[in-house]
């Protein structure tokens, strides 16, 4: 179960036909996505196992799961935003039943990211998950 958001955003890929158009959306997703106050970017919310640098900084408001995050990469940016989507607005039991490679594969992205984008994406996806479960 995806969030209304990720539903929204599947709809938008499903009218791009090749990967580089779906490549420049993931890029304009993290360009449009706010910027992570510098403060949090700190050892506690960096994630390990990702090529670039990549800090969450997740919360619970009202029961909902929500994060924000950072990178170096745009690239990585933009499958911050992504998953952004895809969690936040969640309770944090709903985080946890989420299939986030099932569903970053309804995007297409799967067959096209790199092995290290790959590993770095399931860091985050691991990391979110510790949370939300900490949090549930």
């Amino acid at each position: 179960m995806a969030s209304a958001a990720f539903e929204e955003l599947v709809e938008d890929f499903e009218f791009l036909e090749d990967w580089e158009d779906r490549y420049r959306m993931v890029i304009d997703e993290g360009k449009a996505m706010e910027a992570l106050d510098a403060s949090l970017c700190v050892p506690s919310t960096k994630v390990e196992g990702c090529a670039s640098q990549v800090w969450l900084h997740a919360r619970i408001e009202n029961g909902k799961f929500h994060f924000d995050g950072a990178s170096d990469a745009m690239i990585v940016s933009g499958l911050i935003a992504l998953l952004r989507r895809l969690y936040n607005g969640l309770s944090p039991s709903e985080v946890l039943e989420v299939d986030a490679r099932a569903e970053m594969a309804r995007l297409g992205l799967n067959d096209h990211l790199s092995a290290q984008r790959s590993n770095g994406l399931r860091a985050m996806i691991e990391r979110i998950k510790e949370t939300a479960a900490a949090a549930g």
